[in-house]
C-alpha cells in the first residue's frame, strides 16, 4: 500500500508562487508516474500535470501550462509542483496520486493511490 502525503500549500497573493511536496512511502516511488490534480469548490477533481516514472515526460493541462512545473526526487521518494503566476482560479485542494503507466492522464479513476490534499487559496 502506498501512502502519500502532500504538503506546502497555502495562502498566497495573486502572481505569487507556491511549491507543493508530495512525499510517498510503502511502495517503489520509482515504479509509479505521479499526477497532480485539483478540486475547488463545487467542481469536480481536474487534472493539473504528470510525471512518468522515469521524470522524463511531463504533460501538463492547459490551464497551468508555462506556469507550473512538476519534478520528481526518486531518492527522496517525492514529487514536487511548483507553481508561479498565480491566480484566483487556481484556488483550490491540491491532490498528488499515483499510478502505472501514463496513458490517460487526466483520468482520475486511472490512479491507484491519493493523498489527502493540501489547500492552496490565491488572494486577488
Amino acid at each position: 500500500q502506498v501512502q502519500l502525503v502532500e504538503s506546502g500549500g497555502g495562502l498566497v497573493q495573486a502572481g505569487g508562487s507556491l511549491r507543493l511536496s508530495c512525499a510517498t512511502s510503502g511502495g517503489t516511488f520509482s515504479r509509479y508516474a505521479m499526477g497532480w490534480f485539483r478540486q475547488a469548490p463545487g467542481k469536480e477533481r481536474e487534472f493539473v500535470a504528470i510525471i512518468a516514472a522515469s521524470g522524463v515526460y511531463t504533460y501538463y493541462a492547459d490551464s497551468v501550462k508555462g506556469r507550473f512545473t512538476v519534478s520528481r526526487d526518486n531518492a527522496k521518494n517525492t514529487v514536487y509542483l511548483q507553481m508561479n503566476s498565480l491566480n484566483a482560479e487556481d484556488t483550490a485542494v491540491y491532490y498528488c496520486a499515483a499510478r502505472t503507466g501514463i496513458w490517460s492522464p487526466a483520468v482520475p479513476d486511472r490512479y491507484d493511490y491519493w493523498g489527502q490534499g493540501t489547500q492552496v487559496t490565491v488572494s486577488s
